[in-house]
């Protein structure tokens, strides 16, 4: 196995990671059944972000979670989209986000549920305190380039996409995180080749 992605050596994926500094701190909580996806971006969006925090769990200790949040002292933004139907499932609506925020990137730490879709929407349900989360929704994005697995949208992005766009949007930096998105193309071959193979 290799100590740094924890693939098998013939799988590795470190070959694709690009080191990209962040002044936003990023937080990514993982789905559990995701760990073991080999499919799967997290990881590799770990490993290119340095600092950033890779947490596997579906129902988390509420300190536990509140030190993950607001430990540092920065303001904790939920990546996710709008989801008008909350008020059907008995969630309250999310803070507005305060625009003031966008422009002190190094105030901000920026949350990432990893998991299909029904998996966050159901992490989202049972961690009350994400529910509290100002939302970061990303609109009008590019079609995603994770074809090795199957979206409903063209615009539902992988984790490690969804949170290089959402940083590139936060600091205004797309020069700095494209090659993220660029190494993930390599990823999704790599993963590719080992599925016409079988």
């Amino acid at each position: 196995m290799c100590a740094t992605c924890l693939r098998p050596q013939p799988t590795c994926i470190c070959r694709w990671i690009r080191p990209a500094a962040s002044a936003v701190d990023v937080v990514i909580l993982q789905h559990p059944l995701e760990v073991a996806n080999a499919k799967g971006s997290a990881r590799l969006l770990h490993l290119c972000l340095p600092g950033s925090k890779l947490v596997t769990g579906e129902q988390f200790a509420q300190e536990d979670l509140r030190e993950l949040l607001c430990g540092g002292g920065r303001v904790p933004l939920l990546l996710y989209p709008d989801t008008p139907d909350d008020k059907a499932l008995g969630l309250a609506a999310p803070p507005m986000l305060d625009p003031a925020l966008l422009q002190a990137p190094s105030k901000l730490s920026l949350i990432v549920l990893d998991g299909t879709w029904r998996k966050s929407r159901k992490m989202l349900y049972i961690n009350p305190l994400l529910q509290t989360l100002p939302r970061l929704p990303l609109t009008q994005m590019p079609a995603s380039h994770y074809r090795i697995r199957k979206a409903h949208a063209p615009d539902q992005l992988s984790t490690l996409e969804a949170a290089s766009h959402a940083l590139m949007l936060l600091e205004n930096s797309a020069d700095r995180f494209q090659p993220i998105i660029d190494a993930f193309d390599g990823f999704v071959a790599q993963q590719a080749s080992y599925n016409r193979a079988q």
